[in-house]
């Protein structure tokens, strides 16, 4: 498989994925660290994170599958959400809180 391939299988398998720099535990860059806080904040517990400094291939495919520059990238039931600066401005106004909703609801502890 491709890189666009990994990636299509990534966002499609899973309800919550976000490509950063390091992981959740060990952010490696500013923006990925806000966009893991934002998300614990809205009560995320599960989610697939990629870090993209381990996978080269990943790091520029992303870019090249949303049409979107930077990392962090956050991608929720299949769809592109946008990178840290949406993310944010999203938390603030409670539309990202309504959109995880139902995937916040489903998961387990």
């Amino acid at each position: 498989m491709n890189a666009q391939d990994v990636i299509k299988q990534q966002v499609t398998g899973n309800s919550i994925v976000l490509y950063m720099k390091g992981t959740p535990q060990f952010p490696q860059c500013g923006f990925s660290a806000t966009a893991v806080q934002v998300l614990r904040a809205c009560g995320v517990r599960s989610l697939l994170a990629v870090n993209v400094l381990e996978q080269p291939d990943i790091r520029q495919g992303i870019k090249e599958y949303a049409n979107w520059p930077t990392i962090p990238q956050l991608y929720v039931n299949g769809e592109f959400v946008g990178g840290s600066d949406i993310i944010k401005e999203m938390y603030q106004s409670g539309e990202l809180q309504k959109m995880l909703e139902p995937v916040v609801a489903g998961q387990t502890a």
